[in-house]
């Protein structure tokens, strides 16, 4: 069933596999790409005719991330992948600025290019592995494509450079470059750095292109075996006789309207010259309608022509500039009174309002892809209304075109910004483009540097970027700086350079011909390294370093560390303390895993009241330290005060004033802010508080002028086993011996167990039970051997007719007393006294 073909490919320690016949056999080419476990699926389709009428190219290349592939299920409420993310544009802009300059002019044929992650292992990235299968699905198709092209990534750690690295080695390293080309020559190059040099950038640059030779050598392996046969292209058209009369036409109008410096004068003399061509190509409107068509798409290759020859052969530009002068810059910060920084930058005729706001951290944003969700606390957007250019058009969402500009300067100015620890904001930066005539991008990276500096970011140091531009006919060219819009769509390269005074922090480049060499891309890197040093010159005439203070309406943030272990105290149960501290204080605060806590409020007052509260709780209270508190419980004998966020201590009612207080409620009530002292914290954690010897006022200490309390007399009540309280006598005044020690009934001695009559119930009778050991010693009364057991002292008779008791001596709880029945026991529990003893 299936015709499969397959080539392996070993590239950089890994196993590139590209296969083809199984999958998607009814697109014009289809490609599974593997590396390691992650599989991307390229297919590609063209019309087969034209549109009536279309005079471009229609390319368009799409880029999907299915969540399957890394075993997760969207989020939100659909569960299923719907519009492009930003990562998707951006790889989607990717596979499509190298390969559009390698279809062949004129052929306008409608082309759809679509990658599809299918597997993704968290190590290899999707976005190279999706280039690799582009080319290869469009060499297979047969549809009109100078390819392959090869496609790579590089990293940069500890002066070694690395071919597809992990996105841990890319954190870990200085550089990010993605580059993709031919088997001879470099067509696109995006990358962020970390203020490298332009050697280190160039070499990367060179690495990268060396190690796709042999992803192309594999394509070409595979095309052998299953390529289609190559579409038949007509025959271009001769249409150098059209030239010519164009050029005796409006030749010297266009040189004319190419040397007016104003751009809304010469776009106005060229849109003349170029309604005098209709009019000259009038009678093949109706006799040749695609020839007539043809011809004016003759005029702008005119008008290249002129403006190219003036510069390869004069040196003199649209403008009137040399290739290496840059417009003039003017710069202002702190343009908006609102806003937490703000810079308008100038720079000929492109011009960006660029703001700086300042968030909490649940301002970050929340990013759902293939790894999972991950927050980013900075951000950049770029807007291109169509006021900037003059022009009447679409204005809503953000276009391709805007989310790839506004990324290149997130990584021109990510790269100098500062940790999370030395600046805890999350930071947007949003720049509005008012004028637009060419690198409106780098002016967003130029106005975001200074807004960012106006805001009080602090930055490692200032960024600058510009817009290279290439002029090649064959062996000559010419690289020029900070290029207009007209030299843009002219030229042959588009060489975006950004960084700081140490180094280069991001680079573009984008190529409208088959490649450059390493001459012309080391020539513009050391051109615009002066072009950048230039416009940071002039960006410190309005703002050389970054404020110290933030803007007044910006939030204040303050960081405090705590033990992991009190995190739980803070948030409480169900978050009821952090909710409280929240809406008491009004501050924000947040709180991490590690114990970081972020307050944050445009009132320093608020944070201050949060910081206290918070430091409340996680501290232990000193003896000795006064505390601002308030009263949250008023009792009879004195008043709670909570004292520390979580920590509340008594204040007894003597410790309120130095007077004597009647009632608590007469001097405070709940709800009162008070200072107290820590006097005492008992073993129990229990905290006694003193309002009295504090300044209410002030909060500062007062001498303790009361007296101290004197002892009351006790007599020598702890002594009382010593005292002689005179002869034990029984009814009969028979003297039954000194008392025992300690005037207590046992004296404290074991008395052993008792005997075999065990414990006597009320009615004297004896039981089985032990009733445990006797206190130690005998009794001073004298030995008891030779009393009988309690069990053969016989009948003891009616205890209930017992009539006058005599009153015996000083008798220990309930006395001795003598039993008209017997002989008096020397001891007699207290449920056996009468209540007239």
């Amino acid at each position: 069933m299936f015709d499969m073909k397959k080539v392996d490919i070993e590239w950089g320690g890994k196993t590139l596999t590209l296969e083809t016949g199984r999958v998607a056999r009814q697109a014009d080419g289809a490609v599974l790409a593997t590396l390691g476990e992650t599989v991307v699926l390229c297919a590609v389709t063209a019309a087969k005719n034209v549109k009536p009428g279309q005079d471009f190219f229609p390319l368009t290349v799409h880029y999907q991330e299915k969540y399957s592939a890394a075993g997760r299920i969207p989020g939100g409420f659909f569960k299923r992948e719907r519009g492009a993310t930003e990562k998707e544009t951006l790889t989607s802009r990717l596979i499509d600025r190298p390969i559009r300059p390698l279809f062949p002019d004129g052929f306008f044929n409608e082309v759809l290019v679509i990658a599809q992650v299918l597997s993704y292992d968290g190590e290899n990235e999707p976005d190279v592995v999706a280039m690799v299968a582009a080319s290869a699905a469009l060499t297979l198709s047969g549809i009109p494509f100078m390819g392959p092209i090869s496609a790579a990534r590089v990293g940069y750690v500890d002066g070694e450079y690395i071919l597809n690295p992990t996105q841990d080695q890319i954190k870990e390293g200085e550089l990010d470059l993605m580059v993709a080309g031919t088997y001879d020559a470099v067509l696109m190059v995006e990358s962020e750095a970390k203020e490298l040099s332009e050697d280190v950038m160039l070499k990367a640059v060179m690495f990268a292109h060396e190690s796709g030779k042999k992803v192309i050598e594999g394509i070409i392996r595979l095309a052998e075996q299953a390529a289609k046969d190559p579409w038949e292209l007509e025959e271009p058209i001769d249409t150098s006789a059209i030239k010519q009369k164009l050029l005796g036409l409006i030749g010297e109008d266009i040189a004319a309207a190419y040397r007016t410096t104003d751009k809304q004068q010469r776009q106005t003399a060229l849109n003349e010259a170029r309604a005098r061509a209709r009019e000259g190509l009038a009678d093949m409107e109706a006799s040749d309608p695609a020839g007539y068509l043809g011809a004016l798409k003759l005029v702008k290759k005119l008008e290249a022509e002129i403006v190219r020859g003036a510069i390869l052969k004069e040196g003199r530009r649209i403008d009137g500039r040399d290739t290496k002068t840059v417009r003039p810059i003017e710069s202002m910060v702190g343009f908006l009174p609102r806003t937490h920084g703000s810079a308008l930058f100038t720079r000929g005729e492109t011009q960006a309002i660029v703001t700086t706001t300042l968030g909490t951290k649940d301002s970050e944003q929340m990013i759902d892809g293939l790894t999972g969700l991950s927050y980013e606390r900075f951000m950049l957007h770029y807007n291109f209304p169509p006021y900037s250019v003059g022009e009447v058009g679409r204005f809503g969402a953000p276009s391709r075109r805007e989310t790839g500009h506004g990324k290149l300067a997130w990584r021109a100015l990510h790269a100098v910004l500062p940790t999370h620890e030395e600046f805890p904001y999350t930071i947007r930066v949003l720049a509005d483009i008012t004028e637009s005539n060419g690198s409106s991008s780098m002016a967003t990276v130029c106005g975001g540097s200074l807004a960012m500096m106006d805001a009080g970011v602090p930055l490692k140091r200032p960024v600058s970027g510009i817009a290279m531009g290439l002029i090649l006919e064959g062996e000559d060219f010419a690289v020029i700086s900070d290029i207009l819009g007209d030299e843009d769509h002219l030229g042959d390269m588009d060489f975006k350079v950004a960084g700081t005074s140490k180094g280069i922090t991001s680079l573009q480049m984008d190529i409208k011909i088959a490649g450059i060499t390493e001459e012309i891309m080391r020539v513009a890197l050391d051109q615009a390294n002066a072009g950048r040093a230039h416009i940071l010159t002039e960006m410190a005439k309005a703002l050389d370093h970054t404020r110290e203070e933030l803007s007044a309406h910006a939030p204040r943030i303050e960081t405090m560390q705590i033990d992991k272990a009190k995190i739980r105290d803070i948030i409480g149960t169900g978050g009821k303390i952090i909710r409280e501290i929240v809406a008491t204080t009004g501050a924000k605060v947040d709180i991490d895993d590690e114990g970081l806590i972020k307050i944050s409020s445009s009132d320093l007052n608020q944070i201050e009241a949060a910081r206290q509260w918070i430091l409340g709780i996680v501290e232990e209270p000193e003896v000795g330290k006064v505390y601002q508190g308030k009263v949250v419980n008023l009792v009879d004998f004195g008043a709670f005060v909570n004292f520390m966020g979580g920590r509340d201590g008594l204040v007894h009612v003597s410790e309120i004033k130095n007077e004597r207080v009647e009632r608590v409620a007469d001097v405070l009530s709940e709800g009162q802010e008070v200072k107290v002292k820590v006097l005492e914290i008992d073993q129990r954690g229990k905290v006694r508080l003193s309002m009295r010897v504090v300044d209410q006022e002030t909060g500062e200490q007062l001498e303790d002028t009361r007296p101290p309390r004197e002892e009351r007399p006790r007599g020598e009540r702890s002594d009382r086993g010593d005292r002689d309280r005179g002869p034990r006598r029984d009814g009969g005044g028979r003297d039954r011996g000194p008392r025992r020690d300690g005037g207590g009934r046992d004296g404290g001695r074991d008395r052993g167990p008792r005997g075999e009559g065990g414990d006597r119930g009320r009615g004297g009778e004896g039981g089985d039970r032990d009733r445990g050991p006797r206190p130690e010693g005998d009794r001073e009364g004298g030995d008891r051997g030779d009393r009988a057991p309690r069990g053969d002292r016989g009948d003891r008779g009616d205890r209930s007719d017992r009539g006058d008791r005599p009153q015996g001596g000083d008798r220990p709880q309930g006395g001795d007393r003598q039993r008209e029945d017997g002989p008096e026991p020397e001891f007699a529990p207290a449920f056996l006294v009468r209540d007239d003893d």
